[in-house]
């Protein structure tokens, strides 16, 4: 079989398997974007994360779907058009990521590359000095299948979510990342005791058995 026609057979059974995936479907039906939401929906459900009132910044946020959960956690009462939750916002959601962004009302987004200093001053900015209540945090590099060099970069964005988390959260704040097992993974677990009192592994139900995606949670800064 040519390559071509090999990567046409897996774009198909990819396609297959998302568009019959009840997560996907369920997203269409709510109004979300991507079927994302429901991670950050398990995940919040088991610990009490999010609460109206609460400071949260949203990391990796592009195409919208935690933010779009994390907006209506915080104004729960009525969908607008595209399903996101309409009225006041009791809360404040600051959005960052590399790529484009739809607006979401109430919902403010700075595009940037977190790993920039230019980035990290302008999320400062928008912060205007409030302590953060929870920081989420989807990101992930473009992976390019060495696992080494691919672990070595989802490190690095993980310490520095971490390190933001430091220096802006609450003490009592919680800090959500997306991690992979394999290379790497026992040492981030460890990271993540150095500087939290309550550390979690999650992988959601929405999260696909086949992938080696999970969540760590770190909650309550050390001091």
């Amino acid at each position: 079989m040519s390559t071509r026609n090999k990567s046409k057979k897996v774009n198909r059974a990819w396609l297959h398997d998302h568009l019959s995936d009840p997560y996907v479907k369920q997203a269409q039906r709510e109004g979300y974007r991507a079927r994302a939401a429901y991670k950050l929906k398990e995940i919040d459900e088991t610990l009490g994360l999010v609460k109206p009132g609460q400071v949260v910044v949203d990391l990796g946020a592009t195409p919208g779907a935690w933010s779009q959960y994390l907006r209506r956690r915080f104004a729960p009462k009525a969908l607008g058009a595209g399903g996101a939750a309409v009225g006041e916002l009791d809360g404040v959601i600051i959005a960052l990521d590399i790529l484009d962004f739809e607006p979401i009302e109430g919902v403010q987004f700075i595009q940037g590359d977190f790993r920039e200093d230019e980035t990290l001053d302008r999320l400062r900015t928008a912060l205007g000095g409030r302590a953060v209540d929870l920081v989420v945090s989807d990101m992930a590099p473009n992976l390019s299948g060495i696992e080494a060099s691919d672990a070595a970069r989802m490190s690095h964005l993980i310490e520095l979510a971490i390190d933001f988390a430091r220096a802006h959260l609450r003490p009592e704040g919680a800090l959500v990342c997306k991690a992979f097992h394999g290379s790497g993974y026992s040492q981030l677990v460890k990271l993540f005791k150095q500087h939290f009192r309550v550390v979690k592994p999650i992988k959601p139900k929405a999260s696909r058995d086949k992938s080696s995606e999970t969540f760590l949670v770190g909650i309550g800064l050390k001091g």
